[in-house]
Formats: structure tokens, sequence, C-alpha cells
């Protein structure tokens, strides 16, 4: 049937106080909103729940028979709800989940702030460190799982991708090549360029894709990782290579990014925990919440 609670409320405020006025008055709708919305649940029941005239409003004879079996649905939802809600509040423990710090801007915040707001009592830990570091956290049971993109080939782990993701050039708003729709590795030649570090992941990305290419910019700086890249190019140090997720959204005041090309760079993120080991409860319940979310 297709209709759904706020039809069931609009219905019952109608029928407790015998006006389409003074029930739309007490939930804050239009008369003609809650109008809909009886009409849709008439509909769906394939019943006259009103007798309306231009004076007054009744229920019919099923319309009165539907009171308690309606009201019975919302009391019974809203203390299965209370239910859920004291549970989740009871909730407590520690979970800890360990992200490259490219990736943390883009995925933790509203993740856990929603993941607090339904379980106030469970801590959560953030290990914010390179994607060699945040494989062994997990392997070693430091960390409940980690949100990076390496360990897909690893036995011990296991992957789950959430995205793939291309690598852009970092630059300053006010920068020439800002301006441009889209920039080679040719076009960063001559360019003040900011490199990542030997040893990280993101730069052995790098190193492969252009493993062929003559047009390999020379740095004269280099940083471990990628937050630091890009408060560099803010401050106008230069320019850089780093991930999508990792600039802010399109519109920023200092801040531009422009699509890179000949050769694409791309890495595809996800979660990694150890392989056949069951999460707790409480870092399942994080687990699942961020795959939902990119979803």
């Amino acid at each position: 049937m297709n209709f759904d609670l706020a039809d069931l409320r609009a219905y019952l405020a109608v029928a407790d106080l015998g006006s389409f006025r003074a029930a739309s008055d007490a939930m804050h709708l239009s008369q003609s909103a809650l109008s809909r919305r009886v009409d849709k649940l008439e509909d769906a029941l394939g019943v006259k729940l009103f007798e309306r005239t231009t004076r007054r409003v009744e229920l019919t004879t099923i319309g009165r028979g539907f009171v308690p079996k309606a009201r019975n649905v919302l009391n019974e939802l809203e203390t299965a709800l209370l239910g859920v809600q004291d549970v989740a509040e009871k909730i407590s423990g520690e979970v800890t989940i360990a992200c490259v710090p490219s990736a943390v801007a883009y995925f933790l915040p509203d993740v856990i702030r929603q993941y607090h707001a339904r379980y106030p009592r469970i801590r959560i830990r953030v290990i914010d460190e390179s994607s060699s570091v945040i494989l062994t956290a997990v392997a070693r049971g430091e960390a409940d799982f980690g949100l990076t993109y390496i360990g897909t080939h690893d036995a011990d782990i296991e992957f789950h991708s959430l995205l793939r993701e291309s690598f852009v050039v970092a630059l300053r708003s006010d920068h020439p090549l800002a301006r441009k729709r889209k920039l080679s590795w040719a076009d960063l030649t001559g360019h003040d360029f900011i490199s990542l570090a030997q040893g990280s992941g993101n730069r052995f990305l790098v190193d492969q894709a252009l493993a062929n290419s003559p047009h390999r910019p020379r740095w004269f700086c280099e940083v471990q990782h990628v937050p630091a890249l890009v408060s560099l190019v803010e401050a106008g140090v230069g320019i850089g290579v780093v991930p999508q997720l990792a600039m802010p959204p399109k519109g920023h005041a200092t801040l531009a990014t422009v699509p890179l090309v000949n050769p694409d760079v791309s890495r595809e993120i996800g979660l990694i925990h150890r392989r056949g080991r069951a999460l707790s409860p409480v870092a399942q319940l994080l687990f699942d919440l961020l795959v939902e979310m990119r979803r």
C-alpha cells in the first residue's frame, strides 16, 4: 500500500479535532497539504474515511473503526523506536579506524558526526597515517579496520572497494594554469613543483604512471603527506599533484583544481580489515555506516 506514517498522523489529527483547519494548524501544514495526505491514505486503502461538506467533516463508519487501529500502529512504532534509541544510547566501547590523511576530509566528518549522534557512548580513535602504516596497524590489530588505497593483494587483508578517484593538479586560483580546462604532465614543466616524498603510497602511484613518460616535473620541495602539500600550494609556494578527494569543492576562495591527463593517474579507495576475523560490534557499526554513506 502506498502511504506512510505522515498520512496516518494527518488522518488521526483530523479525526481527533474534527476539522481540517484545526488539524493543519496543529501539524503546522497548509490545509491543502493535509488534505492531500488524507486523500493519499484513502486512495491506498480504497475506502472513504471522511464525509466532507463545506460546513463540517465527519468520520464515515469505516473511518471510525479505523481510528483505534491507526492509533495502535503509531503507538507500537513509537515504542519500538524508543526501545532502539535506548539500546543505542547504552552501547559503549571504543573503535579505532586508520585512514590515509588525503581521505580524512572527504570521508570521515559526516560519518563520525552521525555515528556519534547514534551511539554517543562509543569513543572513536582515528589513526591518520600513510598507507603503509595503516596496513600494518590493521594487520597487527592496532586498528579495527582501515580506509586506504593499498592492501588489495595482501593475503591476510580483505579489501572492500568504495570508489576510484583521479589525481589532479592543485594550484592557487590566481595561478596562470588555473584557467586551463585540463593539464598534461608536460604543461607542468617550468613551474615550481612540490612533490610527495619517496616511500609514500601516492608517490608510488605517480612514479608508476610516469615510468615511461619523458615529462617528469622537477621538484624543488618535497613533503610526506598530501595535506601538507595542499597547504603549501594554498600559501603560494608552488603547484602539485594530489588525489581529487584531498582538494576542496569547486569555488574555493584560494585553491583551484584542474584535471590531469597524459598520463592519467588514479587510485582505488576502500576499507580493509583482517581476513577471517569478525569486527567487534561497535567497529562493525562504523564500518557499515561508511559503506552506507558512500552508497
